[in-house]
């Protein structure tokens, strides 16, 4: 019988910690990366976190990257299915974006990104999730939220941004403003990212041909369900002629129906 095979050494000029810390050093994590002579298994899982942490971010704003804000985007639909409890997707975009661009350059480009990313960030929950999707695109999800708290958040991200001083050069400032279209999740329903982003997507560009610096939401629809009706979302219906053709769990009372008379008696009263 064979001896089990001695742990292959692993070479760390293979693992290239050079190029590793030097892009953790560029970003803002609150801890050190600084060289080892001797990597310890710790560092080497701290430098991997930190690498992963990194793959989710946009590199300019901090913000979420698309990659990430679409598995937070899949994991709230799940939720909104199995809960009911609704959740609104915001979408925002920078007016007259390209103006500046061409009038100032991309370096005063990039720093409107990055103000207009702090500013919508200042305006969330800790629960919510805030990202960088595309060019002068952000978008916002926010879990367990009704339609008057969603007005009220998109409405407070808008005069933020607004209202934000922006430095694009050692003597000149300038503001901007933006547009933002939300939908709400289906409730009850499993929906897909993209239809979900399609409908957020119409409700920006309603705001933008009703003339920018505005907010237009879908209205949230009306999908109350009973607690039947939750249960039989969950269940799994055998084919006819299975089992009886009949529902392959019990069907629990329904809550909102009022309880069957005992006897003849009871029903005449």
């Amino acid at each position: 019988m064979s001896s089990p095979a001695a742990p292959a050494t692993i070479d760390l000029r293979h693992l290239r910690l050079d190029t590793a810390r030097a892009l953790l050093s560029q970003a803002d994590f609150g801890r050190s990366f600084a060289a080892e002579d001797t990597p310890s298994v710790a560092y080497l899982q701290d430098v991997i976190d930190g690498l992963c942490e990194l793959s989710l971010r946009d590199p300019l704003t901090g913000l979420a990257n698309r990659r990430h804000f679409e598995t937070v985007l899949e994991r709230e639909l799940d939720r909104v299915a199995r809960s009911g409890e609704a959740a609104l997707l915001l979408m925002l975009d920078i007016d007259h974006f390209k103006k500046i661009n061409d009038a100032y350059g991309h370096p005063a480009g990039d720093s409107v990104l990055q103000a207009v990313a702090q500013a919508i960030a200042g305006c969330v929950r800790p629960m919510d999730t805030v990202a960088r999707y595309g060019g002068e695109e952000f978008a916002v999800v926010l879990p367990a939220c009704h339609a008057a708290f969603g007005t009220a958040v998109a409405e407070r991200i808008r005069l933020a941004v607004a209202a934000t001083p922006i430095r694009i050069t050692p003597t000149e400032v300038i503001q901007v403003e933006i547009s933002v279209g939300g939908a709400f999740a289906l409730q009850w329903i499993r929906s897909t990212t993209t239809l979900w982003t399609e409908r957020a997507d119409l409700q920006l560009y309603r705001a933008k041909a009703d003339g920018r610096n505005r907010v237009c939401l879908e209205p949230q629809p009306d999908s109350t369900v009973t607690a039947e009706e939750k249960n039989l979302l969950f269940l799994t219906v055998p084919p006819e002629g299975e089992d009886g053709g009949g529902i392959a769990a019990a069907q629990p009372p329904r809550s909102d129906l009022p309880p069957a008379p005992r006897n003849a008696n009871d029903s005449a009263t």
